[in-house]
């Protein structure tokens, strides 16, 4: 990229020779600056449930046809996004759905090159949005809606102008006084440069960029490319300060705007994450960049592996953000109807914002049933834990227990062909009878003993609230660094704060392995052993009893190796004593165990 050609003076835009490559890396968008120090203006309130509305980039990123007939991310222009605006009042406002977000290009032309006003702040590209960005928000506001931007994180390189370009209502300030002298890159995209915080000037630049998009009307910002995440690491990408110093511009404002950073950011500065912004991405983008809007092997499954390391975290405050519900438009979606459902069913769940990319002027009949069903949409806006997966495998059952003493589970077939799907209540910690609501279809199914079991097809789902009657399912605890037990490999007794007796059993790997010596039942038969670990990711394990052939079974992350969560697992078990092994194999890396719990018959 190249150095703008020049500065007119006033409000005149430069005029950029340099283009940035329209190639679509992981979150293709653009991304735009950031600031940090303290904050004493009146500021956002916290994010009190996940947002709800539509984005852009789904259809700009697309290649289905027609939708971007002038290029590559042609879509987006003032009179697409009015459109949508104008749909949204009609079909979902009242349901909840009010946010109009118009992401990256709206200052860039059909060749991708950017503008920028006389202090190198983004300006709105004429011919995509000739009547600029305040009278959008303007109709979007009237339509009782509110409007989103957005930026990358960084100055964008075309901005700098040689580091001459003033910085607005500062005395002094340029471009070449808010960025670190040797013009370091930064985000996603290395397409800007880091600015560095530390000198008085760049909290200045983000506050200009914060007051422009308050004094338009702005009621939500995207920044993007952040890092660490965004497939980068290092002191260049660690964008933590750009996010401090967006908060504090934000809030100088005094205009409430929701702040939401992208793309698959990393789980270890959540604390980061979550105390200066909104919301936030947890993974790569939904997008397949074809034919369609998204398929379900691109990376619309991956939030089913994903997703998990970040369940605890989300809540009143700020959500996990899973990236765009494109599940509205039938055939441009590019997924089955099962896989649609089970895609709205994943997000309401895990209580992501539910934003759709879709055509809301071509919503089909299913898709529209889809976004609208009131009673799936209570489940991801009340103030309600986010559920997580209490199974493994192929065949999944997810679930969490809600204020009123309800549980809200959901079972997948992640599976390429149909299977049945069991939900077994000891594995939420209760037994007996339970009343169950089908969401998706409006149907009470009477009372299910123990367990409910679903045939679903391929990628298919069913969404419930169970009620329990019964008591809670007695269990017998097993400690995994229990003396009686047996470690080899390079397995080992550590301690956790999270996990049952401060304690666990880590070191399973390459061979390592834990058995579990005396686990007695009064009947034999298989028993759902609820397993308590803790895993930074995805691992998977061999577990046997009395030395039978092992099953594989692939945990989830609980969310850090010091963050306990559980899973259930099938063991066939004989009356009396049994040996129960979690095995590492070979070459393997498996979860740490804090301990398991057995369920009691009697």
């Amino acid at each position: 990229m190249l150095s703008p050609s020049g500065i007119a003076a006033g409000a005149v835009a430069l005029t950029v020779a340099a283009s940035l490559s329209t190639a679509a890396p992981a979150d293709a968008r653009a991304t735009a600056p950031a600031t940090a120090p303290s904050v004493t203006a009146p500021q956002a309130a916290p994010a009190q449930k996940p947002y709800m509305g539509w984005s852009s980039w789904s259809m700009q990123s697309s290649k289905y046809p027609g939708l971007n007939p002038s290029g590559d991310y042609s879509y987006l222009t003032e009179a697409n996004v009015l459109k949508q605006a104008d749909a949204m009042a009609a079909r979902l406002k009242a349901y909840g759905y009010e946010y109009v977000n118009i992401d990256a290009g709206w200052w860039r032309g059909w060749d991708w090159k950017p503008r920028f006003d006389a202090y190198g702040r983004q300006k709105a590209d004429p011919e995509r949005f000739p009547r600029g960005m305040k009278a959008v928000a303007d109709h979007i506001h009237a339509k009782g809606l509110k409007a989103g931007i957005y930026l990358p994180v960084g100055l964008e390189k075309e901005a700098y102008g040689e580091g001459k370009v003033p910085v607005f209502n500062t005395a002094g300030c340029t471009t070449g006084d808010i960025v670190y002298g040797d013009l370091r890159t930064t985000n996603g995209w290395d397409s800007s440069y880091k600015i560095d915080f530390s000198r008085p000037c760049a909290q200045k630049y983000v506050d200009s960029q914060a007051q422009l998009f308050a004094d338009w009307g702005y009621d939500f910002l995207k920044v993007d490319g952040v890092g660490p995440g965004s497939f980068k690491s290092g002191d260049a990408y660690d964008n933590r300060t750009d996010i401090a110093a967006w908060k504090q511009a934000l809030a100088a404002t005094g205009r409430p705007i929701h702040l939401e950073i992208s793309w698959s950011l990393d789980v270890n500065y959540i604390a980061d994450w979550k105390k200066h912004s909104n919301g936030w991405r947890i993974d790569t983008d939904v997008e397949c960049y074809c034919n369609t809007l998204v398929t379900w092997d691109n990376s619309v499954e991956d939030r089913w592996r994903d997703t998990p390391a970040w369940t605890r975290h989300g809540g009143p405050g700020g959500f996990n953000d899973l990236d765009s519900l494109d599940v509205g438009n039938g055939v441009m979606d590019g997924l089955t109807k099962a896989e649609r459902q089970s895609y709205m069913t994943l997000w309401t769940i895990s209580k992501s914002p539910l934003y759709t990319g879709d055509d809301l002027t071509r919503l089909d009949d299913y898709g529209l049933s889809l976004l609208t069903n009131r009673e799936v949409l209570k489940v991801n806006q009340q103030a309600s834990p986010a559920a997580r997966p209490v199974t493994a495998g192929e065949q999944q059952v997810w679930g969490a227990k809600n204020p009123d003493g309800t549980y809200t589970v959901a079972l997948f077939n992640l599976g390429d062909s149909p299977a049945a799907v069991t939900a077994n209540w000891s594995s939420f910690g209760f037994r007996g009878q339970a009343s169950v609501r089908d969401l998706w279809n409006h149907e009470g199914l009477g009372r299910h003993r123990d367990s409910i079991t679903q045939a679903l097809p391929a990628h298919g789902s069913r969404l419930f609230t169970i009620t329990p009657h019964g008591g809670a399912q007695p269990m017998t605890a097993y400690e995994a660094e229990a003396p009686a037990n047996t470690l080899s490999g390079n397995a080992s007794v550590g301690g956790c704060d999270e996990c049952s007796g401060a304690r666990k059993v880590g070191g399973l790997y390459l061979g390592g392995a834990l058995r579990f010596n005396d686990i007695v039942v009064d009947t034999a038969g298989t028993y759902l052993l609820n397993v308590a670990y803790t895993s930074g990711d995805p691992r998977s394990v061999k577990v046997s009893a009395n030395g039978k052939p092992a099953a594989t079974w692939d945990f989830p992350s609980s969310g850090g190796w010091g963050a306990a969560a559980a899973i259930s697992v099938p063991v066939t078990l004989k009356a009396g004593s049994n040996t129960v092994t979690f095995d590492s194999g070979p070459s393997g890396y498996s979860p740490d165990i804090d301990k398991i719990d057995v369920p009691r018959r009697s």
